[in-house]
């Protein structure tokens, strides 16, 4: 079967192979979690299946058959308690109430990806869909991305409209009109520009000044050149000083349109869901201590700000592993296997444990999960398929 991928308003396809759904134990998260990976290893070679597409938005994820013409399932993100992934056997999966279903009995539904890297994906999808819809129900959880300090521009002759060439200019407002310059003539005929002051004195404006001093050939014209004829240094200068200005302004613009999204790349997907991206460090950190075991969280190191680090809830609670580069390998501190970069890192031990107290989990809760259906008639639909009636919930 093709593996067929769109995004159009918000909403991202895949194909997969549908194995089936199984009930599952309304029991604590980590016996539940432990109880539903051993399922899916024994269904592994199952050959029921069936080719649908999933369409995965903020709102839930729907399950149309392989032509896009009959809508077999829907679940809105509200009733999905979690996604998880077995990557080895290429299967994906996640945990929901039955729309128009007794709120008692949960259900896992197991697809099959084509292979390995589209089942992780698959995953991820969802695993972002839940990061988002929390950022809907929550939008002050948000990071402020337009919060840093603004840098400061340091005040400069460029700032006022003068060259940098001739460093006199500053005085010329208190400059005498006799005896300027060494050898300077006196002028006797009448200036129409002078500008006097009763506490200062007489004195002359720097459009005098310059005439007079281009006159007595003691300094060349061009030091007094304005802006437009500015020599290639300090035109450079200037660009260099007002840039941060510009960079300031383009960011704050993008600040105010930027949204979270589903990413385009797996690449940024998986860094998406790795970070939390959207949400602020105080409230990922004290969502991972709610979630399965094995959940990370890639941010900054807290007490070494040009370092990363690994958040992980392990049985012990959460522990910080702070994330080395050296030479452009990337390691554990106090760990020794080295690697190329942090997604074959993060790869490498959730597949092995090691030194670690448990491997990392693919598994995601959803922190937004509504045990209680609000039904509202007007806006069920039944949809027939051949396994049975689904009664739904429209929202994508």
């Amino acid at each position: 079967m093709g593996e067929t991928a769109g995004r159009e308003n918000g909403i991202v396809t895949r194909s997969a192979e549908y194995i089936g759904s199984f009930p599952v134990d309304d029991s604590c998260l980590d016996d539940q979690i432990q109880q539903l990976h051993t399922q899916l290893k024994s269904l592994k070679n199952c050959r029921s299946k069936r080719a649908v597409l999933l369409k995965f938005s903020v709102k839930g994820v729907k399950v149309y058959d392989e032509d896009e013409t009959k809508l077999l399932m829907a679940h809105a993100t509200c009733r999905v308690s979690l996604s998880t992934t077995c990557p080895s056997d290429a299967q994906f999966a996640f945990v929901s109430h039955n729309p128009g279903g007794s709120d008692a009995q949960l259900y896992c539904h197991l697809f099959r990806a084509r292979h390995v890297r589209a089942a992780q994906f698959l995953n991820l999808l969802l695993c972002r869909c839940f990061q988002l819809y929390f950022l809907e129900k929550h939008p002050e959880e948000a990071q402020n991305e337009c919060s840093r300090k603004k840098p400061t521009r340091t005040p400069s002759l460029l700032n006022h409209g003068f060259p940098l060439s001739v460093s006199a200019l500053v005085s010329f407002r208190r400059a005498p009109t006799q005896g300027l310059l060494p050898g300077a003539k006196v002028f006797s005929e009448p200036i129409t520009e002078r500008v006097s002051s009763p506490e200062e004195g007489p004195t002359s404006s720097p459009t005098i000044v310059r005439k007079m001093a281009i006159r007595t050939k003691k300094l060349r014209s061009g030091a007094y050149r304005s802006f437009t004829f500015t020599p290639l240094k300090q035109r450079h200068l200037q660009d260099k000083l007002s840039a941060p200005q510009e960079k300031d302004q383009e960011s704050a613009k993008a600040c105010r349109t930027r949204e979270p999204n589903l990413a385009e790349t797996e690449e940024a997907l998986a860094q998406a869901v790795w970070c939390w991206a959207g949400l602020s460090s105080d409230c990922s950190s004290s969502l991972l201590a709610d979630d399965v075991l094995g959940a990370f969280l890639l941010c900054p190191h807290p007490k070494k700000p040009n370092r990363g680090s690994l958040i992980v809830r392990f049985p012990s609670g959460l522990a910080t592993l702070a994330i080395k580069n050296s030479k452009g390998k990337f390691h554990l501190e106090k760990f020794h296997n080295e690697f190329e970069s942090l997604a074959a890192l993060i790869e490498h031990y959730t597949e092995f444990s090691e030194e670690l107290e448990c491997s990392l989990s693919s598994t995601r809760v959803n922190h937004c999960y509504d045990w209680e259906e609000m039904v509202n008639k007007s806006s069920l639909t039944q949809q027939d398929s051949k396994k049975g009636t689904f009664k739904n919930q429209s929202f994508v």
